[in-house]
Formats: structure tokens, sequence, C-alpha cells
């Protein structure tokens, strides 16, 4: 099990996002302090989704982008799962603006 004190900060930060929001790709990397393609790299690598969930992040059209290196599939079907036991609604393939959150 990889240390947290070995975890790139994008992931350290999905720890921050609130039960019920979600960020973008281009937010989480703005406060990480690098791109949104760098993210999704990231976050498609991420050793510990047990504690970083990297379920609430999704493109800027508010689609739901990636999720365990796949973009359909049953990996997209888990993320619309996590995302409902989180509050987070999926209608259309889209989330709704009011779930979004921005870090301070």
């Amino acid at each position: 099990m990889v240390p947290l004190n070995n975890l790139h900060p994008a992931l350290l930060l999905l720890r921050k996002i609130p039960k019920g929001k979600v960020v973008t790709y281009k937010e989480l990397a703005r406060a990480a302090g690098t791109s949104p393609r760098a993210v999704g790299q990231i976050l498609k690598r991420n050793p510990r989704t047990d504690i970083c969930p990297c379920y609430k992040v999704i493109r800027s059209d508010r689609t739901l982008g990636g999720y365990a290196g796949e973009t359909k599939g049953t990996n997209i079907e888990k993320k619309i799962m996590l995302l409902a036991q989180d509050g987070v609604i999926v209608k259309g393939g889209r989330i709704d603006a009011r779930y979004l959150w921005s870090f301070p």
C-alpha cells in the first residue's frame, strides 16, 4: 500500500472534496499546479482509490470523463453508482452545475 506522503498532490486534494460535490479536471489541475491532462493520467493510476475518490472528477463540460482508465463500460457505470451514493445525480451523461465545487 502506497503511503500518503508518496502520493501526488492532486490525489491528496481529492480528499478535500465535500460529499455531494465534484470538481473538474481543470479545477483539480489548477489547485495541484499541473495540467488537466496530467491530472487525468495521475487519476488513471491512482493507487489509493480507497481514500482518494477519483470518481469525483469530471470534465469541464460536466460530462463524466473517465474512470479507472475507461471512458465507457463497466467502470463508467461504477463511477455513476459511486457518484449516486455520494448524492450526485448523473442525468443524460451530465452532472448539474449545482454539484460543482472549487478549491479555495
